[in-house]
């Protein structure tokens, strides 16, 4: 850390919450002296944490041009998916067996509140809880390996939902599948709660695919010009 300025770990964080929420769009150019005089740091922690931030693919470091964030490639996404579907489902099933009370409580909580929102007002923090939901399932698999992937695989997953807030109407999309692998938790089911870790993802993909047009034109014009 420099003497005054924020640590690498802190930096990173803040970066990825800024890419992962679209407080940075997909295409923009970071500045690394603008960033190194905001955090208060040398632009050499300001490299590494772009080094970090490609490892997980948020950005592209483009030699000559720059740190682009990365763009919402609708073959990647396809590609994203591929993995998800297998391992998200995985991951709950192996909960199954390793979730606490207390970690059934408070997913039970998450449902309870996400039944209370609106989407027209609510979906952001839909989506914070909806993360929650994912990371206390992750958590509770009891496989580090499997743990540490979804963890990148999450930062991917949940930038795509915060783009496509337009093209959800309700809160089923979270909740219907959510509801299900709960009652798999309490039944003890393992093919139960790896079906409705599916299931989730297939809504969610099928919601994907409506904004693949609109997702496809914005990937377009937020690519640098050569």
């Amino acid at each position: 850390m420099d003497t005054h300025g924020r640590t690498k770990e802190e930096i990173f964080n803040i970066l990825k919450e800024r890419i992962v929420t679209l407080q940075y769009e997909p295409g923009k150019i970071l500045n690394e002296i603008e960033l190194s005089e905001e955090f208060e740091v040398s632009r050499t922690p300001i490299r590494t944490v772009f080094q970090q931030l490609e490892a997980v693919k948020l950005v592209s470091i483009v030699p000559r041009y720059g740190v682009q964030v990365a763009t919402l490639d609708f073959l990647n996404i396809k590609k994203l998916f591929e993995v998800t579907k297998v391992l998200d489902p995985l991951a709950t099933k192996l909960a199954v067996t390793r979730l606490t009370d207390d970690d059934r409580k408070r997913l039970r909580e998450i449902v309870l509140t996400l039944e209370t929102y609106d989407t027209t007002k609510n979906y952001q923090e839909a989506i914070l809880l909806d993360e929650k939901f994912h990371k206390i399932v992750t958590k509770s698999c009891g496989n580090p390996w499997l743990i540490d992937i979804l963890t990148d695989l999450h930062c991917q997953t949940e930038r795509l939902w915060h783009y496509c807030d337009l093209y959800f109407s309700d809160m089923e999309i979270f909740t219907r599948t959510f509801r299900k692998i709960i009652e798999a938790f309490d039944k003890k089911d393992e093919q139960m709660a790896e079906k409705y870790a599916k299931e989730h993802i297939e809504d969610f993909v099928e919601k994907i695919k409506s904004a693949s047009f609109s997702l496809l034109t914005f990937t377009r014009i937020r690519k640098p010009a050569k």
